[in-house]
């Protein structure tokens, strides 16, 4: 017995675009700025930058992919783009982090002259265009881990921004040449602390973990409680992307006629979707005089048993 909900993330094609081309002027400017001012800071935000470009390219393309219905290949549709998008995002923003260390440890041996006007007015700036980028994701970002990804670029580069204003008004006063590198690292630290949770919700939902917030015993008890059920075994719950979950079960239920059976299978329907937003649901029914043994239903690993259920 099978249920199935549509449940789309916001579309966010059209601001996804205008951001991408805001970011790219931006990292532009950025760039020229870091080189007259001599400032690694500001050339590594605009490496920064430019990821976040590249971010917001995936992610428009993760957007566009995931919004397409299924077919006769991809049965489920294309929800994992999404998160594979958010996935590559994370793991160019390490990258970068990394060349990004490299560099102010350098520039730490050798501190060269920066001009501090020049950094607090690019950064200013770019406070404005990242600032603007994020307000128009923030709704999106909620519910689609892809978008958030996207919103997180481009918050880190805001705080980024932020700090190497206070670094150009300290250099102002103080003539420390070496608050640029530190700056740089610190932005550095800010972009891997920024991408380690996307990493890890998008592998959880690459490897069908379970979806966060939910607790299998949670569920299970929950299911138990329904009138009508006895039992709930071989429950598997799995996000097909950022903002869809799915779930299968056996649910032992008593001999009954299949119409007071129905009238079960809608109570579960509900209690998943209004307790833990689960619209996309596979129950298999077993009565009472047939339940299977106990532990009968576990997947096998071996790669030559047969990749089923066992009874």
């Amino acid at each position: 017995m099978h249920s199935h909900t549509n449940s789309h993330p916001a579309n966010a094609g059209g601001v996804l675009r205008w951001s991408l081309a805001a970011t790219l002027v931006f990292v532009a400017v950025e760039v020229a700025a870091g080189m007259r001012a001599h400032s690694l800071a500001l050339i590594s935000d605009a490496g920064h930058n430019f990821t976040d470009a590249l971010a917001l390219l995936l992610a428009w393309f993760g957007v566009y992919f995931q919004s397409k219905p299924a077919d006769e290949v991809k049965t489920y549709g294309y929800h994992r783009t999404g998160v594979l998008a958010a996935f590559v995002n994370a793991l160019t923003l390490v990258a970068l982090s990394v060349w990004i260390l490299w560099e102010s440890v350098e520039r730490l041996q050798h501190p060269a002259p920066v001009s501090e006007v020049i950094m607090m007015a690019v950064a200013a700036l770019g406070l404005v265009v990242n600032g603007g980028i994020m307000l128009a994701l923030r709704a999106s970002s909620r519910n689609d881990l892809n978008v958030r990804s996207a919103f997180v670029h481009m918050l880190g580069d805001a705080l980024g921004s932020i700090a190497i204003v206070i670094g150009a008004v300290a250099i102002r006063f103080t003539g420390w040449r070496q608050i640029d590198p530190w700056l740089s690292i610190l932005i550095a630290l800010l972009i891997v602390w920024t991408a380690w949770d996307i990493i890890r919700e998008s592998l959880n939902i690459l490897l069908e973990g379970l979806p966060r917030g939910l607790s299998l015993s949670g569920v299970i008890s929950t299911m138990r409680d329904v009138e009508g059920v006895l039992d709930v075994h071989d429950l598997h719950i799995w996000s097909l992307g950022s903002s869809t979950r799915a779930l299968s079960c056996h649910v032992t239920i008593a001999d009954i006629p299949a119409s007071a059976s129905d009238v079960v299978l809608r109570r579960l329907n509900h209690v998943l979707a209004e307790r833990f937003h689960i619209f996309h649901s596979t129950v298999q029914f077993e009565h009472l005089s047939c339940a299977i043994s106990e532990n009968g239903c576990a997947i096998p690993v071996s790669a030559e048993g047969h990749a089923g259920h066992q009874h």
